[in-house]
């Protein structure tokens, strides 16, 4: 990387959360930073509060004083663009219109150097379109950060149609100096993050939406089940309802309407109503004086049932190996290994992992009683799981496999028999959704994977996560989601459909 760049001025435009958290980014780097904003009061304001806060810090003994003064020294407020003239490299933060950061662009060309770099922190605009302002499109890329920028390691670096590789290379230099971790994406829409974390939120709201239970008790199951650091409904509350809905329907008409980013009409609710979650005090929960003091999580009750006389394994339980030790340290379970899928029986009850299917139409299949279970990251360390039972099942045949479940030391959520129950549905559209990703050359898997679990804390990356459980089952999953829904939502990706083939296609395991 060029030396200008690396030690030279950085200029912020836009004085919003995320304008001065990727200036305080630069400054703590070192670098000399002016913050410019159509308003010069917000600048300073801007600086001004991220003073009182980092003092504040200080204050607490939470970091150092020195340092801090240091780098507030370097934070300064430009009250033109041509006080921008000298800046190795311009980041924009402005608000999300391609008109606007066009115009912005093009004076920027005309008052700085040749050999600065310009970067966008759009999350939603096409970086080839802001760059076709320019004269010289190759200086340009995006240079996307995650709420806050100091916190979130990492950022997105994404190639216009006309981004040079130079400038890639620069700023990925740039980011790793900063203490970020860097994925590089083409320029579609939602790049990486944004594209791929859609059904996280899409699943679970379609749950909600089908009644299927109670916003506590879904959240609760892609928590404490899934392995996921919020629920969907939690984080859409954190983020804003109105800002997360926006960016569904923006990566929905920006891929011509396709039904797999379709937006929810819940959601759509929420916002019309103003229910924007936490900045307006309600959203799927209460913030405000009149939130219950806790949100009542449908666990099933200790269940009264002896114990069974026979639990054994069947199959290949490579898989889910953490789940196939804990029931044969906790039910001494006999295994039986195999070359079908994993299930086991509990006396006359077959308990499986969900396949799409719901567990009646299996129940229908094998001619038992069936109790299906949902996906986690980590069955070891899971403090629930979610199960469904078959309508043909006696009361005495779930209590059994419940039972079985709660010895293991789980609270047990039953679910309505919902097919592809939560975890498991959202991880396979997850999965296919990167695989369409890396298919069509936007990003590597390596990246793709890294930028779900930097960018939204994902417990795995999604593409890692579907290999160790199978290609195969993420398919048949899908397959049975899309016959069921007789939707093109489910519709399995391609590069997916290879890599489920591996008689077929050497190799797709790896």
């Amino acid at each position: 990387m060029n030396a200008p760049l690396l030690n030279g001025q950085v200029a912020v435009i836009g004085a919003g959360t995320m304008g001065i958290g990727i200036a305080q980014v630069a400054a703590a780097a070192g670098h000399p930073v002016r913050l410019f904003d159509i308003a010069p009061a917000a600048a300073q304001r801007a600086i001004d509060e991220l003073a009182r806060r980092l003092r504040q810090r200080v204050d607490g003994g939470k970091a150092d004083a020195n340092a801090t003064e240091a780098l507030l020294a370097r934070l300064e407020r430009a009250d033109s663009l041509e006080q921008l003239a000298d800046c190795a490299l311009v980041i924009e933060a402005v608000a999300e219109n391609l008109a606007i950061k066009q115009s912005l662009f093009r004076d920027l060309e005309a008052v700085c150097s040749p050999t600065a770099l310009f970067a966008s922190n759009t999350s939603s605009l096409s970086i080839t379109a802001i760059a076709g302002a320019l004269q010289h499109p190759a200086r340009m890329a995006g240079l996307h950060f995650f709420n806050p920028a100091p916190l979130m390691k990492l950022v997105e670096i994404v190639s216009g149609l006309e981004t040079g590789a130079e400038t890639l290379a620069a700023l990925q230099a740039l980011a790793q100096r900063w203490g970020k971790q860097s994925v590089v994406c083409r320029s579609t829409p939602g790049f990486i993050v944004n594209r791929v974390a859609r059904p996280f939120y899409a699943e679970t709201l379609r749950a909600l939406e089908e009644r299927v239970a109670d916003a506590a008790t879904l959240d609760a199951v892609m928590r404490d089940a899934g392995g996921f650091a919020m629920g969907p409904l939690q984080l859409t509350d954190l983020i804003g309802q109105d800002v997360n809905y926006a960016v569904t329907d923006s990566v929905y008409q920006a891929f011509y309407q396709d039904p797999r980013f379709t937006p929810s009409l819940v959601q759509q609710e929420l916002v019309a109503a103003g229910r924007l979650g936490r900045k307006s005090g309600r959203g799927f929960y209460r913030y405000d004086a009149q939130r219950p003091a806790a949100e009542m999580i449908a666990f099933a009750p200790p269940a009264q049932a002896a114990p069974p006389q026979r639990v054994t394994l069947h199959g290949d339980w490579s898989s889910l190996a953490d789940l196939a030790e804990l029931l044969i340290e906790n039910a001494g379970a006999i295994k039986q290994p195999g070359q079908t899928s994993p299930y086991l029986t509990i006396d006359d009850v077959t308990l499986m992992l969900t396949n799409g299917k719901t567990a009646g139409q299996l129940a229908d299949e094998r001619g038992t009683p069936v109790v299906l279970f949902d996906l986690c990251a980590d069955y070891a360390h899971a403090s629930a799981i979610a199960i469904s039972c078959a309508a043909q099942n006696g009361a005495q045949h779930n209590a059994n496999a419940i039972r079985l479940l709660q010895s293991l030391g789980k609270q047990v959520i039953q679910l309505p028999d919902y097919p592809g129950l939560l975890t498991m549905r959202t991880l396979a559209m997850l999965v296919n959704e990167a695989l369409d990703v890396v298919n069509k050359g936007v990003a590597g898997a390596e990246d793709t994977d890294l930028a779900m679990l930097r960018g939204v804390n994902y417990p795995r990356g999604p593409l890692a996560w579907g290999a160790a459980l199978g290609w195969r089952h993420i398919l048949t999953t899908l397959e049975n989601l899309q016959r069921y829904y007789g939707e093109a939502r489910y519709r399995p990706m391609p590069l997916l459909r290879r890599y489920a083939s591996p008689a077929s296609f050497p190799g797709a395991e790896q």
